[in-house]
């Protein structure tokens, strides 16, 4: 199986920074399955290395690549570091979430700076999304 470690550099993008996050890779059972949660929940474009490996693309063909879906007969058990999402709209995100089969498991719920939830994908990856407190108005 073919896998990335570092992300891709687009044409005239300043490349991987030294000791920065560079790629996440998550572990999924089922790898149509879980493109087409991550297409579907997060807009998200792949591009594949063989039926075991896809890359995740941030922002679409062209973009650079961010991490991958590894797939594995078993899924990554629980624990370890906990991947945070970003939303401009987290109430929308939460509605494509479950539109896509994903399962919210916890929250809505305000925390200092924002509001959060946890999901669960498809392969039971738990990952969560926050977005930044909503002026009133």
């Amino acid at each position: 199986m073919a896998t990335s470690t570092s992300s891709t550099v687009s044409a005239g993008g300043p490349g991987p920074r030294h000791h920065s996050l560079n790629y996440v890779e998550l572990t999924v059972t089922d790898l149509a399955a879980a493109k087409a949660f991550y297409r579907g929940a997060f807009g998200w474009h792949f591009v594949d290395y063989g039926p075991e490996y896809s890359g995740i693309l941030d922002g679409g063909e062209g973009s650079d690549e961010v991490g991958g879906l590894l797939l594995q007969p078993t899924a990554r058990a629980v624990g370890g570091p906990f991947v945070l999402l970003y939303s401009d709209d987290l109430d929308a995100t939460q509605q494509a979430i479950v539109a896509a089969g994903g399962d919210v498991v916890a929250g809505p719920y305000d925390f200092p700076g924002g509001r959060r939830l946890h999901f669960v994908d498809p392969s039971g990856n738990e990952l969560g999304v926050w977005s930044g407190v909503e002026s009133a108005g």
